[in-house]
């Protein structure tokens, strides 16, 4: 039986991890969480977000733009990230729209494809 959700994973270039942890942790405000020292030779970062975690590989090779996967970051303020966002020139695109749900999304630094939700 599958109990919940203990963490999702995006990719990043290889060596891009100073740019990475700008960007989700100084831009988005997410903290980053010690990775265990077996993995720590393989990239990346991890982040903890609520109860869950984001764990950021490394990847070369793959065009983020390609895919509609993403990650959903429900906030209580959307209007204070779309904000945040157009202050650091970051292009945001609107969803469709989703019952009991207003939501917008964009792409990060690498392409990943984010999106940002708030129940109404």
């Amino acid at each position: 039986m599958i109990i919940g959700l203990n963490h999702v994973q995006i990719t990043i270039p290889k060596n891009a991890e100073e740019l990475g942890k700008h960007f989700y942790c100084d831009l988005l405000g997410l903290k980053e969480i010690k990775k265990p020292e077996s993995l720590k030779g393989r990239g990346g970062f991890w982040l903890q977000v609520g109860n869950l975690e984001v764990h950021v590989g490394t990847e070369d090779g793959f065009d983020r733009l390609t895919t509609k996967a993403h990650l959903a970051y429900q906030v209580e303020d959307l209007s204070y990230w779309r904000n945040v966002l157009n202050e650091n020139s970051i292009n945001i695109s609107e969803s469709i729209p989703l019952p009991g749900y207003d939501r917008f999304e964009f792409r990060d630094p690498f392409g990943n494809r984010v999106e940002m939700i708030q129940a109404i």
